[in-house]
């Protein structure tokens, strides 16, 4: 169970500390794409998503999305970004974060992982060692027969670890 635990838990990306995270040493961040920088459906990023990558890379950050969706969603997102990116990822295996830290530059304690699901962003970044952030779902709606069953599976795991 503590592998679905995230060392960070925020509700957007908007909250997390670049600042913070650089001082602890972090160079390299991987982020989930649907639910996490734009909504399931949304194609492209908003202008707030863009001042804060801008914002990100101006601190020294590089930043990759591994996505475990098909790779015409992930490609229209990303190359209008120029941002690398990693389609049908299979997370939370971890072939997928471990090609990430190739294109990063980083290794696993310069890393971070964000992302809106404990089943694949948090577990697959804490079985690596790297430094997780769960981030709220933009939204709930539009999401595939996967993603809802492991929102299931989620919270069931957070109740078990209430108690």
């Amino acid at each position: 169970m503590n592998k679905l635990v995230p060392r960070q838990s925020v509700g957007t990306i908007y909250d997390i500390d670049g600042d913070h995270l650089w001082s602890f040493g972090i160079r390299g961040i991987i982020t989930d794409l649907d639910n996490t920088l734009v909504g399931a459906r949304d194609p492209h990023a908003t202008p707030e998503l863009i001042e804060w990558l801008a914002r990100m890379q101006k601190i020294g950050f590089k930043v990759v999305i591994v996505s475990n969706n098909h790779k015409l969603r992930v490609s229209t997102f990303a190359e209008p970004l120029g941002m690398p990116f990693i389609y049908r990822a299979k997370k939370p295996t971890n072939a997928s974060f471990t090609k990430a830290m190739r294109l990063l530059g980083t290794n696993a304690r310069q890393t971070a992982v964000i992302g809106d699901q404990m089943l694949t962003d948090v577990l697959g970044g804490n079985r690596m060692g790297l430094y997780t952030i769960l981030v709220q779902p933009i939204s709930r709606q539009d999401e595939g027969v996967f993603t809802r069953v492991n929102r299931l599976i989620e919270k069931w795991a957070i109740a078990r670890m209430k108690k």
